[in-house]
């Protein structure tokens, strides 16, 4: 058996998981979140737990079942708990401001690029250089929070960019002098 597949998933109160057929939907006080489960794969609700199980041990089927749980597992937490990224600005001049609910990024380049946010994420500007992505699916906040370090990468010469809260950036030296 997955490790990770077996386990099962604790309901909390105040979430409401249903199970209709392949579709799994789990219901909480941040919002509502859905997906669809895989062929072989069995998802069953019993007593305030979600058990994943699998009908053999194919090489598939046995990837497809410790997933399974994890994205289970990743929908009820972000329904009761949520995500989120922190993104930091490092860089003279590099800065983002709030924009109603886009952010304007000022990352060195000709002209400010504005990012607005997709539905279910939500942006907060703690400091200038400072961001908080958020929201309940983590698939979706990551996803966001990579597309914005996209915008300027770190740069491994003087480490200007825009980076992952706690992200060690590996420095390189520049030209060796006389």
């Amino acid at each position: 058996m997955s490790r990770i597949g077996r386990l099962p998933i604790t309901v909390p109160s105040g979430v409401d998981v249903r199970i209709d057929g392949r579709q799994v939907t789990v219901k909480g006080p941040k919002g509502e979140l859905s997906h669809t489960v895989a062929e072989p794969i069995e998802v069953a609700l019993e007593s305030g737990t979600v058990t994943v199980s699998r009908p053999d041990d194919v090489n598939v089927n046995r990837a497809l079942h410790g997933l399974t749980r994890s994205l289970i597992n990743n929908m009820v937490v972000g329904v009761t708990d949520g995500y989120k990224k922190t993104l930091v600005i490092q860089g003279v001049g590099y800065r983002v401001a709030a924009k109603g609910k886009n952010l304007e990024f000022s990352l060195g380049y000709s002209h400010p690029i504005t990012v607005e946010p997709p539905e279910g994420i939500t942006f907060t500007v703690e400091r200038p250089t400072q961001l908080v992505v958020e929201g309940i699916d983590k698939q979706k906040v990551g996803e966001v929070a990579a597309n914005i370090r996209k915008l300027r990468k770190p740069d491994p010469y003087k480490g200007k960019g825009v980076r992952y809260e706690g992200e060690q950036i590996r420095r390189k030296v520049g030209k060796a002098g006389k």
